[in-house]
């Protein structure tokens, strides 16, 4: 023990010896080279000035004030650089106060959308609106929002179907699918097909509209049964799904949506396990007749946003996320009865491929936020101006089965894939974007933009144009729900990157709703 401690001893007074003689050294180093050394370099000027003539005294003094003026340099550029940081470390800690701010006032903001959803669902309640969508009528009965009469809650009798609108439509068919006939005049190219809709609107509706907006209409058809309208009203959003049925000689049965929708209630019906009736609606009316057509149907869901879509449209948008279109299936009844109507197989409705559901829907306070959900499922076809008056001869209808376009798509992807190039610039589109605003492609989106890009093109257009419409309103759309005050800088730089790849301003769309976020943050 007495050794060990005589070593430790010894050690302790070795190690701060050292670390003295290292203070020592470094002070001294200090000393030698603020002190000492500026005096021999004087020293040694003197020495040497002894000598100077005039001329080597002009260059001393020229000297001197070129290295007085580097130190002074150097000197100025680390205290400006200790200032900077000093000033953004306060920047930073300013920026982090502010947005931790913003997020409270972005919690505040989504907790009074909640409470004004409550008060609209109380004033809506106030009106006299049951839970089950039902209004009371005279007499103790009950009527449907959608139309009902009263008496019509009588209890189902021996035999009757259950389903009154269903049996009606299986009376109208005879229960036997109807079969178009297309003649020679009616088998058309996708460029004929978006030309001729334009000269038939024009020519017999006195609708007008762009040859580039018909072209997105039929990309979208392609990629996805869900189209959403958006745009400023009076721009013809219902006027265009309207004029597309009349076009194709099948009206577009349309759906008001109601404030008051909340479940899959609204909007296919629900069984009275009072009567034993079914209350059906005209959306499933509507859907159920396209079981019988072989052509191409549309159901427009007017001011689609007014309720909730993920709320009453919620199965539809799982079902049709299926890879095997045999299994959109639609649960209508729990069980089956010999009365049922034909199509609906064990209280089951398949929804058939050749039906399309149009969504119109505007941005204000009188309505929802159409949520990510929805949108990633949908296309979205932007409609903010009229078209020109078009002068167009008098041009016919058409008759087209659903198999005739479905084949008009499949050879669009067939002679204009996407090239590796657009995919590969895709690539960097997305990287950029999600290294800088942490939103990505997806599968989903992927390959809805390989469909919707090759027909796009096939209506005549180029493969530029698709990827510019696709990507500002599938992606840079996303942007809204972010701070983009603070990513001015991020948004320059995409418009840079997309310039890069695809061209000095060829891509409009998105580059115009860019501006806007910056011009609007």
């Amino acid at each position: 023990m007495t050794e060990f401690a005589r070593y430790y001893v010894t050690f302790l007074r070795e190690l701060f010896s050292n670390i003295w003689d290292f203070i020592k050294t470094l002070f001294g180093a200090f000393a030698n080279l603020l002190y000492y050394d500026i005096k021999d370099y004087f020293n040694i000027l003197v020495n040497a000035s002894n000598g100077f003539n005039i001329l080597d005294w002009i260059v001393f003094v020229f000297v001197l004030i070129i290295n007085v003026s580097f130190i002074a340099l150097i000197v100025i550029r680390i205290a400006q650089a200790i200032r900077r940081h000093h000033k953004n470390r306060k920047k930073d800690a300013e920026k982090a106060e502010l947005l931790e701010e913003i997020a409270g006032l972005n919690y505040k903001v989504e907790e009074l959308i909640n409470e004004k959803n409550q008060l609209f669902a109380m004033k809506v309640s106030s009106l006299g609106l049951r839970a089950n969508g039902t209004v009371p009528v005279e007499g103790g009965g009950s009527s449907t929002e959608r139309g009902g009469k009263p008496g019509e809650d009588k209890k189902l009798k021996a035999g009757e179907s259950r389903f009154v609108k269903l049996i009606n439509v299986d009376k109208d068919y005879n229960k036997v699918a109807i079969i178009t006939n297309m003649g020679e005049a009616d088998m058309v190219n996708l460029p004929e097909l978006v030309d001729r809709f334009v000269n038939f609107s024009a020519s017999q509706l006195k609708l007008f509209y762009e040859k580039k907006l018909i072209a997105i209409w039929f990309a979208g058809l392609a990629t996805s049964k869900i189209l959403i309208l958006e745009g400023i009203s009076g721009t013809g959003k219902t006027s265009l799904p309207y004029a597309m049925g009349k076009f194709f000689q099948n009206d577009a049965a349309i759906v008001s949506v109601q404030p008051s929708w909340r479940d899959r209630a609204e909007i296919i019906g629900y069984l009275n396990e009072f009567t034993k009736r079914f209350n059906e609606t005209d959306f499933l009316k509507a859907l159920y007749a396209t079981t019988y057509r072989d052509d191409i149907n549309i159901i427009i869901l007017d001011e689609m946003n007014l309720a909730r879509i993920e709320y009453y449209f919620a199965e539809f948008l799982s079902i049709m996320e299926m890879p095997d279109v045999n299994e959109w299936k639609i649960d209508i009844v729990p069980d089956s009865l010999s009365t049922d109507p034909v199509n609906i197989v064990n209280g089951k409705l398949l929804v058939p491929q050749n039906v399309w559901f149009i969504g119109t829907a505007n941005k204000d306070d009188s309505t929802f936020t159409i949520t990510d959900k929805v949108y990633d499922r949908a296309t979205v076809l932007e409609m903010n101006s009229k078209a020109k008056y078009i002068d167009a001869a008098f041009t016919p209808a058409i008759n087209m089965t659903y198999e005739y376009l479905d084949n008009l798509f499949k050879k669009a992807l067939e002679e204009h894939p996407l090239s590796s190039k657009s995919l590969d610039n895709l690539a960097k589109v997305d990287k950029f974007i999600a290294a800088n605003f942490k939103i990505t492609f997806g599968n989903r989106i992927l390959k809805q933009i390989k469909i919707f890009v090759p027909v796009f093109v096939a209506c005549g257009f180029s493969e530029t144009e698709a990827i510019d419409y696709f990507l500002a309103y599938k992606i840079i759309r996303k942007f809204e729900s972010l701070n983009l005050s603070f990513l001015h800088n991020e948004l320059n730089e995409l418009i840079s990157v997309l310039d890069k790849i695809y061209g000095k301003g060829a891509c409009e769309e998105c580059i115009s709703c860019i501006k806007d976020f910056i011009k609007n943050s």
